[in-house]
């Protein structure tokens, strides 16, 4: 048993963060008992025969507990980024306790990398249980409004983008911790590079893959060409030149008296999609992406401590 007890640093560090590391599980538990009773007590009005009104009650409440957690959760990253900024790196350089390990036998490398490792431990597997905790409770409500796959919170706190998130916390939180040394800047700074990263792939996911064109002739509404489970794009009609012009060049009475402006001639209408095959493929794409960043900022953190200390 001696063997699988943590170690030297790691074992210095986990005693340092222990309410931490108790709260991480207790949270995850209490969390996962509350998904399954009520998804255990409630049923979906729309596709299940309702028998008591409490169960209506129930499954509206889950609905409400996964859109609410979905907007909450990718602030998650920022709170991991804060924590091991501030707490786990500049509290200890701007007191100076830092130094203590230093006598232990142990490098600044070695103390740098302990803490690196059990957040990133702790991040990793509290990020993939609230990702299973979450899909346990959104497959039952994901045919509703605002929680579709491609929707804001949704699609961050149910795949892997939420780990690479995490990991690209701890390691902006560990070069910013030791660039500023002071606690709550070094918190902020955190949170707010984390945030921002956050917001710009945000922007930027829905390029990563072409979306796919659907066309009809042009007395066939765009909207019509949509289903629920894509996320839309652009709609209109196509001119005989390929040309994309906007709907409102045909009248309303098209698809049943057949005329459009006499100015442009129509031949097909169009609309642009995400299907939900593409979810995937981007959540991993964006996924490598953060990774990428984490293992740049780990360097460049890693780089400058063996500068520091060598």
């Amino acid at each position: 048993m001696s063997t699988l007890m943590l170690k030297g640093p790691y074992w210095v560090v986990a005693c340092q963060h222990r309410r931490v590391l108790w709260a991480v599980p207790a949270l995850l538990g209490a969390s996962l008992i509350a998904m399954i009773a009520l998804r255990a007590w409630s049923r979906n009005p729309e596709f299940e025969p309702i028998d008591a009104s409490v169960e209506y009650e129930v499954w509206e409440f889950l609905r409400l507990c996964i859109m609410y957690s979905g907007r909450t959760l990718p602030f998650l990253p920022l709170l991991v980024g804060a924590l091991v900024a501030g707490p786990m790196v500049a509290r200890e350089l701007e007191s100076g306790t830092w130094r203590l390990a230093l006598t232990q036998s142990t490098t600044a490398k070695a103390w740098l990398g302990s803490k690196v490792l059990v957040a990133a431990v702790v991040s990793v597997f509290g990020s993939l249980a609230l990702i299973g905790i979450y899909r346990l409770g959104w497959v039952r409500v994901s045919d509703t409004s605002s929680l579709h796959w491609y929707e804001r919170g949704v699609y961050e706190a149910t795949g892997p983008v939420l780990v690479g998130y995490c990991l690209l916390g701890v390691a902006l939180g560990t070069l910013v911790g030791q660039l500023i040394r002071r606690t709550l800047p070094a918190m902020a700074v955190t949170g707010l590079l984390t945030g921002l990263v956050l917001l710009v792939l945000g922007a930027l996911r829905w390029s990563f893959l072409p979306m796919v064109t659907a066309t009809a002739p042009y007395t066939v509404e765009p909207e019509s060409l949509l289903s629920s489970s894509v996320k839309r794009g652009g709609t209109g009609l196509i001119s005989t030149t390929g040309e994309r012009i906007p709907g409102y060049y045909c009248a309303p009475e098209a698809e049943t008296r057949g005329f459009c402006r006499a100015d442009v001639d129509v031949t097909a209408s169009y609309a642009d999609f995400h299907p939900s095959s593409h979810y995937w493929p981007i959540q991993l794409i964006e996924t490598s992406i953060l990774l990428a960043l984490a293992a740049a900022a780990l360097y460049a953190a890693f780089r400058l401590v063996r500068k520091r200390h060598p």
